[in-house]
């Protein structure tokens, strides 16, 4: 027999600690070789004072064994505490989360019978880079970041991970027609990854109009690759039209390490009560079994749990007048592990394959293009200025750089007629002048700080092989 393999495991809080012992309970007595190391993060760890939520020695077990099994954690509320969630993804570089969408019609109420699509969402980037800045007194930005690299990476995964489990489709949900940079990349790239996989059919949905259509026909989709913002909140919706959130595990991966969790959070409200339902959490062991080569382990919890919910033994968020017998969460435990060795009657039996993995995505460098310096866009924080006094104000001290455009909150306000406009204290004035230097940008930041011109950032204006890398005002 192989010997067993070390996982890292986490309790969490709230519901957390009474799934976590179901789940063991049930992969256990399904025959999973382990061997656990148990760490503790989450609230008790930001209330000691940590606001990233896990302690040195954690991460010394996460970076040993390489594979974390984590129950659901409450972030305490109020300022200064980071995201535990995105700081072990980004840090470990688990830049892939996956997470199937799958209907267990009648047994789960659901519109949808058939549906079985599973979301990989890039998992490191866009907005959750956390980069916020406060530039005025009424104004907040989030700074949206998308890399040519992330955006190769996790659409390759997606066509692996296709290719591995014998799906058909890939499809692409962005935001280009607004975000045409961002977004745009992912976009293009995404086209590039399909055109090494011709075995697959491949297609771009705008995010909103594809949420809509997955809400509605989930059948038309297979496997939907999407940044990040767009990914949280679409395997969310997915997850709650295949029949609940609360069902749903979700598995985050690098090249190296990988995480295992249910999609919901630690509903404080419950704990303690034996109610929680532990599904999500087992979803998410079974495709940590599946992970580290144990897929027959992870076929028997599966078909076990599927025989139970046939046979109508249900948690107080599944029962229905066609259940059987509601029952707490180590009730349920106790069911599943009665039924390991069963088969389901109506599903069809799991299978898992063999127990490679997903292949690493290789992702080549890309060329560099010959980049230009060709001005700066400076923003500037002024309350109660009509755009044309901005202008008058600030034109003069360019001395080399043409002002060619002022506008607030992306809207274009300078030149032309701008009265019908709404502005707030944050104000763009680009300033352009081919080619330019750091040395001169740095000179006109000096004039407008002497002339007391309150400019709060700066960004530089660069060409790349002669296309502008930045993008119009709108309106202009």
């Amino acid at each position: 027999m192989s010997s067993n393999v070390p996982i890292t495991i986490a309790h969490g809080d709230g519901i957390g600690p009474e799934i976590m012992d179901a789940t063991l309970r049930i992969i256990d007595a399904a025959g999973a070789r382990l061997e656990l190391d148990e760490i503790v993060v989450g609230e008790p760890v930001y209330l000691r004072g940590f606001t990233s939520g896990i302690e040195d020695e954690s991460w010394e077990s996460l970076r040993r064994t390489k594979v974390f099994l984590k129950a659901p954690i409450t972030t305490p509320q109020g300022g200064g505490f980071k995201s535990m969630n995105v700081t072990i993804r980004k840090a470990l570089g688990l830049y892939a989360n996956v997470r199937p969408a799958v209907a267990y019609d009648p047994f789960v109420a659901t519109k949808h019978p058939g549906m079985d699509v599973v979301i990989v969402r890039e998992n490191e980037e866009d907005l959750y880079a956390g980069i916020e800045h406060r530039p005025t007194a009424g104004v907040t930005q989030s700074l949206k970041l998308i890399s040519r690299s992330g955006s190769e990476r996790i659409c390759r995964y997606a066509f692996e991970y296709a290719r591995r489990f014998g799906r058909s489709k890939v499809t692409c949900f962005t935001k280009d027609n607004i975000m045409k940079m961002s977004d745009g990349l992912f976009h293009r790239v995404f086209d590039e990854v399909a055109a090494d996989y011709p075995e697959f059919e491949n297609e771009h949905w705008i995010v909103d109009i594809g949420m809509a259509k997955l809400a509605d026909t989930p059948e038309a989709f297979d496997v939907i690759v999407t940044p990040n913002l767009y990914g949280d909140i679409l395997s969310d919706i997915a997850a709650q039209i295949a029949g609940s959130v609360g069902l749903g595990g979700s598995a985050n991966v690098g090249a190296e390490c990988a995480m295992f969790e249910a999609i919901h959070g630690s509903a404080p409200r419950r704990a303690g009560q034996n109610l929680a339902n532990p599904s999500g959490l087992l979803h998410g062991a079974i495709l940590m079994l599946v992970h580290i080569g144990q897929g027959q382990v992870a076929a028997r919890v599966r078909d076990a749990w599927l025989a139970t919910i046939e046979d109508g033994v249900h948690t107080y968020d599944m029962y229905t007048e066609r259940s059987a017998r509601q029952v707490g969460t180590r009730e349920f435990a106790d069911a599943v592990i009665e039924r390991i060795g069963r088969r389901p009657r109506r599903f069809s039996p799991s299978q898992f394959g063999s127990p490679e993995e997903v292949a690493a995505p290789v992702v080549a460098a890309a060329a560099r293009p010959s980049k230009q310096l060709v001005g700066v866009d400076v923003f500037v924080d002024l309350e109660g200025v009509a755009p044309g006094e901005l202008a008058d104000r600030v034109k003069p001290l360019g001395q080399g750089f043409e002002l060619t455009v002022i506008d607030n909150r992306g809207l274009k306000v300078w030149p032309g007629d701008s009265s019908d406009a709404i502005v707030s204290d944050h104000w763009r004035c680009r300033f352009e002048r081919d080619p330019a230097s750091h040395a001169e940008i740095a000179q006109l930041l000096a004039r407008l700080a002497a002339a007391d011109v309150d400019f709060v950032s700066a960004a530089n204006l660069y060409t790349y092989d002669g296309k502008p890398g930045f993008s119009l005002a709108q309106g202009q």
